[in-house]
């Protein structure tokens, strides 16, 4: 089985290196010089055409580039493919995948909750949030099957709730590692279990971009109700301590 993909960055990486175990894995990036990177992993760098005739396609591209991309690969899949997105919101993928994407094509709408950072040694112990919005049944249970037997666990879930539930565990939880990075936190020699604790969150964001930070927050209708709902119990708190 082939499955190509769109984009080399770090996830992109990190899932071509997993995949490369299993699959013949094509990769397209628009960076020409991820080759050599590529082709050490195991995987063939190819051309955009040729990665999207392939029967699996996982695009790996920012949020607000994904609408663009899928509407440029649209005519170039193959009639029978599956297209998989990994976003970290589902209602705007899954709405622009069935705006763009030919009848013909199945659609996997799919959160993989690691990144290099908690999955860079195994998968096994990790989650991934599951939409099957476009596939058909056998093929989806095989899929789920597969990353089952990897040590992967897999939440079935709906667009709409899989939006609701990450505002608050994924979303809060970069809203205050980046807050932590602004203030500059860091090791101390006079500390406590739980302020270690609180500097762990730290790796879960420092090495994303600011662009993916804004992009969870835009495209995530809950996103503003979360900020605003922690803003309020924050400045309860605070109010209670000056009274």
């Amino acid at each position: 089985m082939k499955v190509g993909i769109i984009g080399f960055g770090r996830l992109g990486k990190l899932i071509s290196k997993y995949l490369e175990e299993d699959f013949t894995v094509e990769v397209y990036d628009i960076n020409q010089d991820v080759k050599e990177e590529v082709e050490a992993l195991g995987c063939r760098f190819k051309s955009l055409d040729e990665v999207c005739k392939n029967p699996i396609v996982i695009p790996f591209v920012p949020m607000n580039k994904f609408e663009s991309v899928i509407k440029e690969i649209a005519p170039k899949l193959s009639k029978d493919a599956l297209l998989v997105d990994v976003c970290s919101v589902k209602e705007m993928p899954v709405e622009v995948m069935k705006k763009h994407l030919p009848e013909s094509v199945s659609i996997l709408a799919t959160h993989p909750m690691f990144g290099p950072d908690s999955a860079g040694e195994t998968l096994f112990g990790t989650k991934i949030a599951v939409c099957p919005v476009r596939i058909e049944d056998k093929l989806y249970q095989k899929i789920c099957a597969f990353m089952r037997f990897h040590g992967i666990k897999v939440i079935e879930t709906t667009a709409s709730e899989h939006d609701k539930q990450i505002s608050h565990s994924l979303l809060l939880t970069h809203m205050i590692g980046r807050t932590l990075m602004d203030m500059d936190a860091k090791k101390l020699a006079i500390d406590t279990k739980g302020y270690r604790r609180l500097l762990k969150i730290l790796k879960t964001v420092e090495n994303d971009s600011w662009e993916l930070f804004a992009d969870m927050n835009e495209h995530n209708k809950y996103a503003k109700e979360t900020r605003e709902e922690f803003l309020a119990s924050f400045n309860k708190v605070i109010k209670r301590l000056e009274d």
